[in-house]
């Protein structure tokens, strides 16, 4: 179907050498013939992603960014446990098959999943699903559903007890983020004092309720069955997975979503159709979400201005690669725009914030 996800040729700089990585699925993966063909998805800033095609079966690798990474990231071997023991939990993880560790096979460590087949929304509802505003709404609620099943997964049952500290999390995630963004500042890039020292001054205590938090829920990480777009069957991107407070997932998540009445600069950053007619609102989504999670949530402002000050953060992590020539990647050169624009948007939220 059309509307599936698809590849493209490999970036410049970024392929991969089937001689070497054909031998080794082949000693790993049972039946496999053929020699892959491989391409790369196209989507995505961090983690490169490429599709392997052999003649009967279809697998995606994954594999760490080129140049410079912050020190805690891109952990091959702690995602492919995650899809591993969270599919008891949670079905919507695709199955991995693989974790390589000897990185003289493509130069980095990687791993090795099913594709699961479907539809990835980017910036806008393809035309040929004919989506109404009452089918985009139950497409959003479904979307949110999907998230709150994900933070009530017994974690302790999945043997996933040991992915995070979930006590002192909000406060470990206020100092870890502002410590990442030093890091990797430029010269050209904002400080966010004031919005630093603001979420320091109204932190709250960590919600009583652990979950799982998967830290980049968005559309254009779940799939869609192609025959039902309705329906969600696949989540992706576990990279950043851990154990913390949902409502800091919330926010997170809300920090990409730009709905129809945000300003024009604020439409230029959509990555998603949080746009489109029949989508919630921010305030409805947190309603919804609320509503199914049986969570009282009263003081969104801070959760959402932390979402979008994090978002800078790997903004900016993304964009010091690029400034410092560690990525040839184009698309990165726009990043400081969008941090300096999220950093707008954080002080606008402080401005009218009751907290």
């Amino acid at each position: 179907m059309a509307l599936t996800d698809q590849s493209t040729r490999t970036r410049s700089g970024e392929e991969l050498d089937a001689a070497l990585i054909d031998p080794y699925l082949k000693a790993q993966i049972p039946g496999l013939t053929g020699t892959p063909r491989i391409s790369q998805f196209p989507g995505g800033a961090s983690n490169l992603t490429y599709l392997l095609e052999y003649p009967e079966q279809e697998f995606v690798l994954r594999r760490p960014p080129f140049g410079h990474k912050a020190k805690s990231a891109h952990d091959m071997g702690r995602e492919f446990r995650i899809l591993n023991q969270l599919k008891d939990g949670f079905p919507y993880c695709p199955k991995a098959y693989v974790h390589c560790t000897d990185e003289s096979v493509i130069g980095a460590e990687f791993y090795v999943m099913e594709r699961v087949k479907g539809i990835i929304l980017r910036s806008d509802l393809p035309a040929e699903l004919n989506l109404d505003a009452s089918h985009t709404q139950a497409l959003c609620k479904s979307f949110i559903d999907r998230f709150v099943e994900l933070h009530r997964v017994d974690y302790q049952a999945c043997g996933l007890g040991d992915l995070g500290k979930p006590e002192g999390y909000v406060q470990r995630q206020i100092k870890g983020w502002s410590d990442r963004y030093e890091k990797a500042l430029t010269p050209d890039a904002p400080q966010w004092e004031v919005v630093k020292a603001w979420l320091n001054d109204k932190m709250p205590a960590d919600h009583p309720t652990s979950s799982i938090v998967h830290n980049d829920y968005r559309f254009d990480n779940v799939i869609l069955d192609p025959q039902n777009p309705m329906q969600i069957i696949g989540v992706l991107d576990w990279e950043l997975t851990t154990l913390g407070d949902p409502l800091m997932d919330l926010g997170n998540t809300l920090a990409y979503w730009i709905e129809a009445s945000d300003p024009g600069p604020v439409q230029l950053m959509r990555r998603q159709p949080s746009n489109a007619p029949g989508m919630l609102s921010r305030q409805q989504f947190v309603d919804y979400y609320a509503e199914r999670s049986g969570i009282q949530i009263g003081n969104f402002d801070f959760y959402y201005t932390y979402g979008l000050f994090r978002l800078a953060g790997i903004v900016q992590q993304i964009y010091y690669r690029f400034y410092h020539g560690q990525t040839q990647d184009k698309r990165f050169a726009q990043f400081i725009h969008m941090n300096k624009l999220l950093e707008q948007m954080s002080l606008q939220v402080i401005g009218k914030s009751s907290l």
